[in-house]
């Protein structure tokens, strides 16, 4: 992807010495492909281990465990009665004596008889301590990390409001608490194609009706108009498939419960644009007056046959403003 809305010629693919099988990215639903990057690189163990996903950082780590383990119990077996009630040439007993070697427990029945069983024994608990520290700092770091529990509609709808087009996009606030300093913005990636075939990727920045606010405690309706100035203005379905058009927003708030700063990113393209559509009202006052967001109806669509909301809803001209 290009940045910038200048157009750049995609370079070709360079198929270097790091291998040709390509490393493939998602970004929500868009994937793209890099040749010549390094999948994993054991010489940054700390980013691989942050960013595999659970199942397969579990997977290691139980990994680890048993390369360990069955690493040093070949070490014992290396000389016959290093340790103490033990069976000769027993893998099994080996194994499970270092695994409570490695885990500092030891039970006792089974322990080091020979100078070379201390001194095996002795370098598992050192790798034992170091490799529980480690371990623990890996799982407190991934624990730890701010996530964001931001909602999004499933489809972007493009409706009339103040009586020109405008493209919404309705999000909402997943958690009980509430968000501040929240920041949206919203890029286009849209694809240029040349007569001669050749195809040119632009990155543009939508302009919003508003891009901030102070205290995102419900929904929000991130609206962009599609006037003179917007760089979608004059598509419509057929074209927006034509140019491949993928939208990027990204969302980025202060949780004070964490009292720390919370990002994420959603991603649609051409076949989740709606034309014509509007969104249902998830906005409600009870007896009091007081509002209510139902976020099961945040992806809830409408035709667009008017601008004027039921009277019973929380709404406003904005419609950004109205439904935070």
């Amino acid at each position: 992807m290009v940045s910038g809305q200048q157009g750049v010629k995609a370079p070709a693919l360079n198929l270097g010495r790091r291998g040709d099988r390509p490393a493939h990215i998602r970004i929500g639903a868009y994937e793209l492909a890099k040749k010549g990057a390094v999948r994993y690189d054991l010489r940054d163990p700390y980013y691989l281990a942050v960013a595999l996903s659970w199942p397969r950082f579990l997977l290691g780590l139980l990994a680890l465990y048993l390369v360990a383990n069955i690493g040093f119990a070949t070490l014992y077996l290396l000389q016959a009665g290093d340790v103490a009630n033990a069976r000769a040439g027993s893998l099994a007993d080996a194994f499970f004596f270092s695994t409570e070697t490695l885990a500092t427990v030891g039970y006792g029945e089974m322990y080091p008889a020979t100078l070379y069983g201390h001194v095996v024994a002795s370098s598992e608990i050192v790798c034992g301590m170091a490799l529980t520290a480690i371990m623990t700092g890996l799982l407190f770091v991934r624990f730890s990390r701010p996530k964001a529990r931001i909602l999004y509609a499933e489809k972007v709808v493009v409706a009339s409001h103040n009586g020109r087009p405008t493209l919404m996009l309705r999000i909402g606030n997943g958690r009980t608490g509430l968000l501040s300093d929240a920041a949206v913005r919203l890029n286009a990636l849209i694809v240029d194609r040349t007569e001669g075939g050749q195809f040119y990727r632009h990155v543009h920045e939508l302009k919003l009706s508003r891009s901030h606010f102070p205290v995102f405690a419900m929904t929000w309706t991130v609206m962009h108009e599609l006037g003179p100035q917007s760089p979608l203005h004059g598509y419509d379905a057929a074209r927006l498939a034509d140019a491949d058009v993928q939208l990027f927003l990204t969302v980025e708030a202060r949780d004070p419960a964490l009292a720390a700063t919370v990002h994420d990113l959603k991603t649609y393209t051409t076949t989740d644009i709606l034309f014509g559509m509007r969104y249902v009202d998830a906005i409600s006052l009870d007896a009091n007056r007081r509002p209510i967001a139902d976020l099961t109806r945040i992806s809830l669509v409408e035709p667009d046959i008017g601008e004027e909301h039921d009277s019973t809803t929380w709404a406003d001209e904005e419609p950004s403003q109205a439904t935070n």
